[in-house]
């Protein structure tokens, strides 16, 4: 299999500040895989549309969903496909000059044809897979879909074509004649941060009570308890 996806094509190819440019698979997937939602990009009545929706990876497949009755799911599987891009803010970049200002971050942009995943089985599958992608282990606490939830949604899959990532790392590159300056220069460092979990109480009966009183195991995981 040919690690590079897309180094060479003309959609996916970085022509600003190469040394950050990444084609591999690893570097793209890790940050696919690591984004909790994506963007994506299609056509709709001939103008561009940029709409935020979650994402899952399995393999080479991008899957997303949405209601049957959702535009950007219909016109993502026509002729020009889409564009999904995945970004992760690690942090601002703080230099002596304003003009020298970035951010430290890991950007992918994937191009693909999308279809409807019609065979329920995989349906189902790809659905769990999602609900994995924003938080492991909850498939098994929470129930699944029924036959009617499935009948509302549709999911597509969409073939990783062609991709590029892009990875800024590093401190501010001042001009040499900016250094000594009496301005603070640096890295302010970005991470997420999970808040404490407050609970849905409108369940009814001692099971819904018992259930809000104590965090499920995906979540305990979540915030390393």
């Amino acid at each position: 299999m040919n690690d590079d996806l897309g180094g060479h094509s003309e959609r996916t190819a970085i022509r600003r500040n190469t040394a950050g440019a990444r084609y591999d698979r690893q570097t793209i997937y890790a940050i696919l895989d690591e984004a909790r939602f994506c963007h994506i990009g299609f056509v709709l009545d001939g103008a561009p549309v940029v709409l935020p929706t979650i994402h899952d990876r399995v393999g080479d497949v991008l899957y997303v969903h949405g209601s049957r009755s959702n535009r950007m799911l219909r016109c993502m599987t026509e002729p020009p496909g889409a564009c999904v891009t995945a970004t992760l803010f690690d942090g601002l970049v703080l230099a002596r000059s304003v003009f020298n200002h970035t951010m430290n971050y890991r950007s992918v942009t994937v191009f693909g044809h999308p279809s409807v995943v019609a065979d329920p089985a995989e349906k189902l599958e790809a659905l769990h897979h999602l609900t994995e992608h924003v938080l492991a282990g909850r498939g098994a606490e929470a129930r699944a879909p029924s036959e009617r939830e499935l009948t509302l949604t549709t999911v597509l899959a969409m073939p990783i074509e062609e991709a590029s990532a892009k990875v800024d790392t590093g401190p501010p590159e001042d001009d040499a004649d900016d250094l000594a300056l009496g301005v603070w220069a640096g890295v302010v460092p970005n991470t997420m941060v999970w808040g404490e979990p407050v609970a849905d109480t409108q369940g009814v009966g001692p099971a819904a009570a018992r259930a809000a009183a104590v965090l499920p195991p995906s979540v305990r995981r979540l915030l390393g308890r």
